[in-house]
């Protein structure tokens, strides 16, 4: 059975592989370093993570939907109502508080961010012949590299780092419990490895970038939230990880193999100058959005001091968030079936 890439091994493995095995490697080879960095050059931490990865990314997803016509048809009512009802929800969280507004999108980006690998997982797997036991075994492994990082995040002492800002989650501090979690983590985790051994001798295949999704997974969320108690260690392992391949899986699976009759204007980010241009949009559109935020909400790289916005915050941070609880959202349909 030939190994199932989204697009060519080398393009796979460099773009949606790598990533989450490069950040750890870096973040184990230069952690000390890292401190350093966090503490005297914040502005390009944020300026590369923040900006260019983690917001462009959500701005990828126009280049499935709203910027190709055939897509855009054939979901049209969803595309235009989806970021208005986001909109209005968004007021509506907000009138309850900020504190509530943002624990509610923190929640909402987690799972999101849990199916990205769920979903990556699926496609790697999209060859192999399925049964019941088979799914659910897939499913037990890549939620259990997902969410006991997260649970462990809940029933903790208070981790340095935040989603979105300090009081995002509830928790409940419960070291009995973080035991019993922690082993039934550890023997899934050898159960993965000895069965993916078993199965790889008996059937004589070994199922590479599934499995290298599987072990990326483990290794940047584990390290990113349960290892490591650091901010900048924490967002270089989240953002990386989740941001750079679903920026390739977007370009190599929904730009550069589909026929051009499908694109249309979108022909033209094709080859190496349209990447350029994609790779540029994005840059200029993630920024743009993002100055808005600093100036109007933020206020920590940029401000505008000659203007107070706070009694416009119930409709600015709402509005402001469309882009991204658009994404959150939208990337539960648009995925599912061709």
């Amino acid at each position: 059975m030939a190994q199932p890439w989204i697009d060519k091994p080398k393009t796979d493995i460099f773009f949606i592989l790598v990533p989450s095995f490069f950040v750890v490697a870096v973040v184990f080879l230069f952690h000390k370093s890292l401190k350093d960095i966090e503490a005297n050059y914040s502005f390009y931490t944020w300026l590369f993570l923040i900006v260019f990865i983690d917001v462009a990314h959500v701005y990828a997803t126009l280049f499935k939907t709203y910027f190709v016509p055939k897509e855009f048809r054939k979901r049209r009512d969803l595309l235009i109502l989806l970021p208005i009802v986001c909109f209005v929800i968004g007021i509506i969280l907000f009138s309850f508080g900020s504190v509530f507004f943002w624990s509610v999108l923190a929640y909402i980006a987690v799972f999101h961010f849990i199916r990205q690998q769920y979903g990556f997982m699926r496609l790697y797997s999209r060859k192999e012949v399925k049964t019941k036991w088979s799914v659910f075994i897939d499913n037990l492994i890549i939620y259990t590299a997902t969410v006991y990082p997260m649970l462990f995040w809940f029933f903790s002492s208070p981790r340095r780092f935040n989603w979105f800002t300090e009081k995002d989650f509830i928790h409940f501090e419960n070291q009995l419990l973080l035991e019993i979690l922690g082993w039934i983590y550890g023997l899934i985790v050898v159960f993965y490895m000895l069965r993916t051994l078993y199965m790889t001798i008996k059937i004589h295949y070994f199922n590479i970038p599934k499995n290298a999704i599987i072990i990326g997974t483990f290794l940047s969320w584990y390290f990113g939230i349960v290892y490591f108690n650091n901010d900048l260690v924490f967002t270089l392992l989240n953002v990386i990880s989740h941001g750079i391949p679903y920026i390739a899986l977007i370009y190599l699976n929904e730009i550069n193999k589909k026929q051009d009759v499908d694109l249309g204007v979108l022909n033209s980010i094709k080859g190496f100058r349209g990447i350029l241009l994609f790779i540029g949009f994005l840059f200029a559109i993630a920024f743009f959005e993002e100055f808005f935020w600093e100036v109007f909400v933020w206020n920590e790289q940029f401000s505008w001091n000659d203007f107070d916005f706070s009694n416009w915050q119930f409709l600015l941070v709402p509005l402001l968030t469309v882009p991204q609880f658009t994404h959150y959202l939208l990337d539960g349909f648009i995925w599912k079936s061709k």
